[in-house]
């Protein structure tokens, strides 16, 4: 009689334990508006594009190049030494699975050395605690927002409602040191 009882309270635990852990039409988190799938499949897209790069001799030395991916859409930024160099890098990131949209942003120019990449990463650690001292919005979550920075222009991705967007984009013009802003938003209304 106790062996039974273990084993159906075992049971009830794992059963708990996985209700909802592998539904790919869930979120995550309650902040996130992406399903766990959509998470992943960017995730995947991300990791397959940056080793595609980084495989290809072509590119080492003469590129320096950011990879994010939010809902399918990829954000290329960054910089490559010819305009050939930038096709075959957009031209990879098409051709990854999942992908719905490539943004390009690649500039012809020499790679960024290494104190302008240590200023972009500074500026995106100070725009996310910016972001996530925002009050004044129901129901968000800096989380939604994906920041990348190159060459001090912010790009910001994520599934926000307008007025959001706004918010996000009054917050990150106030901080020191912004050249540009690009908004990779899908809307929800």
């Amino acid at each position: 009689m106790n062996r039974l009882l273990l084993v159906l309270c075992l049971s009830a635990l794992t059963a708990c334990a996985m209700v909802g852990s592998n539904d790919p039409a869930t979120p995550l988190s309650p902040y996130e508006r992406r399903t766990s799938a959509a998470v992943a499949n960017d995730r995947d897209i991300e990791n397959d594009i940056i080793e595609e790069l980084n495989s290809n001799r072509d590119l080492q030395g003469q590129t320096h190049i950011s990879v994010a991916a939010y809902n399918g859409a990829v954000l290329l930024a960054g910089e490559a030494l010819t305009e050939e160099l930038r096709t075959k890098i957009i031209g990879i990131a098409q051709v990854a699975d999942n992908v719905k949209r490539v943004h390009n942003n690649i500039a012809i120019a020499y790679p960024g050395d290494l104190d302008s990449q240590a200023k972009d990463q500074k500026m995106v650690a100070n725009i996310a605690t910016a972001l996530k001292q925002i009050r004044t919005l129901p129901n968000f979550d800096s989380s939604q927002v994906k920041v990348v920075v190159a060459n001090a222009s912010v790009y910001l991705m994520g599934i926000v409602h307008r007025s959001e967007g706004k918010v996000v984009i009054n917050v990150v013009r106030l901080q020191p040191d912004v050249k540009q802003i690009i908004t990779i938003f899908e809307y929800l209304d």
